[in-house]
């Protein structure tokens, strides 16, 4: 039976404890319905990655319905996930042998969930539980499409390979998919477009490498948040998974992806202090509360540790979070900035949006819904773990 959320207090952003994970719900909300828009357009069905997200409330925004589909990037999601009542979950990461007792258990409970390899090894992994189970486990061969991560070639005879082993061992294949990670690279709309061309086209040209060689290959798995939003087609494409576009951040808004002011994330904190004659200003919010991940540092405008906004959400001119230690972080004005100096007083509440929400959001086990035009929040579970 789905599980229902936990009733918890209303109570004003100004009283909560710093730092903490703040989620524009207006926001997320308006993130869901562009890119369910744009999708409609192009004929192609959302399996939304919930790696970002990791909760149950979250999940039930963005899906199409209470039982999926969904995707996911560990098993501890997927096991919560289905209690909640969701039963169609692909896990986007290549399996290792050892994780398929959890994968089969799930399976035992109803839970339609698909693997993906890109190896003989795995393969055989795969179809030595199937028999051994008598469950026809699915899974879906990875294709390398950019180079960026694992996957198989549409010219590599290891793909036919794969899915014949697949086949005959009394598993399933169900289908390819591919990740077009370096789309997190392109700095143009015209890089992006042609990122998820290729993205669709390497897919789409190992779904018919798989049918020529006698091979069923129904579903054709594609995804990441820039293609999602930049593919000028989906020809021969099944399903779009993407899950950064829920709150977006500051890599995609210098990828091009988004603007600030889309992103639904940030992390709220109090100044703590000043060192004037370097322009200092200190937050109780360090690297346990934003992450270390400095991934805008490669992109035209480095935003350092975040972006600074005011307790609205509203950011400051060029006032970035510079450095952070592990408790506390520095706010200054951006190198190269003639923006006004700023120091902010003692105990002024301030949201840092983060480079990688993804990241960021791993710091924290719950977050702190605001609703729009209003400080009323609530909270929302946020888990971790593999």
């Amino acid at each position: 039976m789905p599980l229902a959320p936990a009733p918890t207090p209303l109570r004003s952003l100004a009283g909560i404890e710093t730092p903490c994970l703040v989620l524009d719900e207006g926001r997320m909300l308006n993130n869901i319905a562009r890119l369910r828009g744009r999708l409609t357009r192009l004929g192609v069905p959302l399996r939304p990655h919930l790696k970002t997200a990791k909760s149950v409330e979250i999940a039930r925004a963005v899906m199409d319905g209470p039982t999926g589909p969904a995707a996911v990037s560990t098993l501890r999601e997927a096991e919560v996930f289905a209690a909640a009542g969701v039963k169609d979950l692909l896990y986007a990461v290549g399996i290792a042998p050892q994780k398929l007792d959890r994968v089969t258990a799930l399976r035992r409970r109803g839970v339609d969930l698909c693997v993906i390899l890109d190896s003989i090894e795995q393969a055989n992994a795969v179809t030595e539980t199937a028999r051994a189970t008598g469950d026809r486990i699915p899974a879906l061969i990875e294709i390398d499409c950019d180079g960026h991560r694992a996957g198989v070639r549409a010219d590599d005879p290891l793909l036919a390979e794969i899915g014949r082993t697949l086949h005959a061992g009394g598993a399933e294949l169900r289908g390819v998919m591919t990740h077009a990670g370096e789309s997190y690279s392109c700095r143009s709309v015209a890089a992006l477009e042609a990122a998820g061309e290729q993205e669709r086209a390497a897919a789409v040209g190992c779904a018919e490498a798989l049918r020529s060689a006698g091979l069923r290959c129904p579903v054709v798995s594609v995804g990441s948040t820039p293609t999602a939003h930049f593919a000028r087609h989906l020809d021969g494409v099944t399903e779009m998974r993407a899950g950064v576009f829920v709150m977006f951040d500051l890599v995609m808004a210098g990828i091009g992806v988004c603007t600030l002011d889309d992103i639904a994330l940030s992390v709220l904190t109090t100044v703590t202090g000043h060192r004037a004659d370097r322009g200092w200003t200190f937050i109780d919010a360090g690297w346990m509360a934003l992450s270390r991940d400095r991934g805008t540092a490669r992109q035209a405008v480095d935003q350092g540790y975040g972006v600074v906004c005011d307790s609205d959400g509203r950011p400051y001119p060029d006032l970035i979070a510079s450095e952070a230690n592990q408790e506390h972080g520095i706010i200054a004005r951006r190198p190269g900035s003639t923006a006004p100096q700023v120091l902010l007083p003692l105990g002024t509440r301030l949201r840092i949006l983060p480079n990688h929400a993804c990241a960021t959001g791993a710091q924290h086990d719950r977050y702190h819904v605001v609703s729009a035009g209003s400080d009323v929040v609530r909270e929302w579970e946020r888990f971790r773990g593999w």
